[in-house]
């Protein structure tokens, strides 16, 4: 089942909501508890003083009912000259139980809460008419309802900012091994630390420095046997060349054999190439523009077969020598491919909050299959069926290795017309944002 947009995504977002709604929902229990019980216990109270003076009243002769009257600030009222009341929970149902209770079953209560406070009681039981009994705002008073609002909102809030704090030391560990796990897909060397974290996490870490390691491991057993394959394979063939070179030079069949021994140097070099990745190649804030012009030049030496539509571009931290590799692997497979009418375009996207550069080759060859768009970045995979058979199939696989040091993306489009656009995607910032393509 997919997660709706408007759930949060995150585990810290969802830990921490769910605290949330748990810490307001039991404040708001606690505030309908005492507005139903502590309050009652004041209203019961003031209900039975209520009903003791209306009971002194109709106790005395009438004669001395007017005294009574004018001390209390007691008025007796007929039936028509009684008002209708005002609900207010849960202070009606409150008084009326309690003034029942005292005065008698067939008491009847009417309340008015705005504008001069005052109850009506008429108690058969004691006297015909109504009685109006001076009411004072407590507990009623609107004012002191917001004050106990306004301190759970405070509580609430200082609840949240604990809350906050809890989650998200729950979630630094989940932090760290992102973080971490990008970082060994940039062929960094990463550990985690297993000391200070919680038990929970703590075999995740440590599974995670195992993988690591034996990443590692393999990386450099790889780059060790490519390497020795490599020099062994180039001692053999210098002696060829030289023995190639000692020949008569009429010969087709040693130009042929020349042209055979510079393609198999050429892929040794992609193998070294692909080996030595630029991972140890330091950074340097420099201009991608000069280095698209230095990489471009000697292919315009004679006639212009690259033309460049570059925008002013900022400093960015570049691998000088494996951005040059990339940018020669893309200009190289365009113009074997293409032919003639290759463009190398530059330009500045995603706006002032994620920007990144867009850098593009295009060509104008046969295009690729789409089936095999997926797969065409794999080290060894070439698109055969579309275009060319010839080189390693190391090329774009290292172009994919450098973007992704660089923590850039690098993607193959067939262009409406014919031919293909590679773009590769770098930020300015720590990431590339997600609608970068």
């Amino acid at each position: 089942m997919r997660t709706p947009l408007w759930f949060p995504q995150s585990v810290f977002a969802r830990i921490l909501w769910l605290v949330l709604i748990v810490v307001l929902f039991s404040k708001a229990l606690t505030l309908v508890y005492l507005l139903m019980n502590q309050d009652m216990l004041v209203d019961r109270q003031y209900s039975h003083g209520t009903a003791l003076t209306v009971r002194a009243y109709w106790a005395a002769d009438e004669s001395s009912r007017g005294a009574i009257a004018a001390a209390a600030g007691l008025r007796q009222l007929k039936q028509d000259e009684v008002p209708q009341g005002e609900y207010h929970w849960p202070y009606t149902e409150v008084l009326e139980e309690q003034l029942r209770l005292e005065l008698g079953d067939a008491t009847e209560l009417r309340m008015r809460a705005q504008r001069s406070p005052k109850l009506w009681v008429l108690a058969p039981a004691l006297g015909p008419d109504w009685v109006e009994v001076p009411l004072y705002p407590y507990p009623l008073k609107g004012q002191r309802i917001w004050s106990v609002l306004g301190w759970f909102l405070a509580i609430g809030l200082l609840s949240t900012a604990a809350a906050w704090l809890l989650v998200r030391q729950l979630s630094l560990p989940l932090k760290r091994l992102v973080f971490a796990a990008r970082q060994i897909g940039r062929g960094r060397s990463v550990r985690l630390p297993v000391g200070d974290t919680p038990s929970e996490m703590t075999e995740l870490y440590r599974a995670f420095n195992q993988m690591s390691a034996d990443v590692e491991q393999a990386a450099r057993e790889r780059e060790l046997m490519l390497a020795g394959v490599s020099h062994d394979l180039r001692t053999p063939l210098t002696r060829l060349r030289l023995s190639l070179e000692l020949l008569p030079a009429d010969n087709e069949l040693t130009e042929d054999m020349v042209r055979d021994i510079e393609d198999m140097d050429a892929i040794l070099d992609q193998f070294l190439a692909f080996i030595r990745d630029g991972r140890d190649e330091p950074l340097e804030e420099l201009d991608l523009n000069e280095l698209i012009r230095e990489v471009a030049a000697p292919l315009n030496q004679s006639e212009e077969r690259v033309r460049l539509c570059l925008e002013p571009l900022p400093a960015m931290p570049l691998r000088r020598v494996s951005i040059k590799r990339l940018l020669a692997n893309l200009m190289g497979n365009a113009l074997r491919h293409g032919g003639s009418g290759v463009e190398v375009c530059s330009s500045l996207s995603g706006g002032a909050a994620a920007p990144y550069v867009v850098l593009s080759v295009l060509d104008r060859g046969p295009g690729i299959d789409p089936a095999e768009l997926e797969t065409i970045f794999n080290p060894f995979i070439r698109g055969d069926r579309a275009r060319s058979t010839q080189g390693t199939g190391l090329g774009l696989a290292i172009v994919k290795r450098i973007a992704a040091q660089h923590g850039g993306s690098v993607e193959l489009r067939n262009r409406s017309g014919g031919g293909v656009e590679a773009r590769v995607c770098l930020p300015l910032g720590l990431l590339l944002p997600r609608d970068a393509a």
